[in-house]
């Protein structure tokens, strides 16, 4: 599966989810500056699913007809620590994801 990480997702996330999942990042693709509704449809044609923090996303594009999938993450704060109780979710949530889907891990 091909993993993108939002620019607010910790970086570190990548290599919890290697070798299982393909993961690049926002910064790694030279897609920092781009809009929401830029970045979703890019994503959509080079990557599975995108990993964000950003909850009001699935509210304000419309997904419908991509099939990338979405993974949002809902946590005290965006850092690492605040996110590794929830790795076993994420991991899980992604197994199971399919095309066009949005899915929130909270914790």
């Amino acid at each position: 599966m091909r993993v993108l990480l939002d620019e607010n997702v910790p970086h570190r996330l990548r290599h919890r989810l290697k070798p299982t999942h393909e993961v690049s990042t926002v910064q790694d693709e030279g897609w920092t500056s781009i809009q929401n509704g830029a970045l979703i449809a890019a994503a959509d044609r080079h990557f599975d699913v995108l990993i964000t923090f950003d909850s009001n996303l699935e509210y304000q594009q419309d997904l419908t007809d991509k099939s990338l999938s979405v993974l949002i993450i809902r946590t005290r704060s965006n850092s690492y620590k605040s996110l590794t109780p929830l790795l076993p979710s994420i991991l899980e949530a992604l197994e199971a994801m399919e095309s066009g889907q949005v899915v929130r891990v909270s914790g």
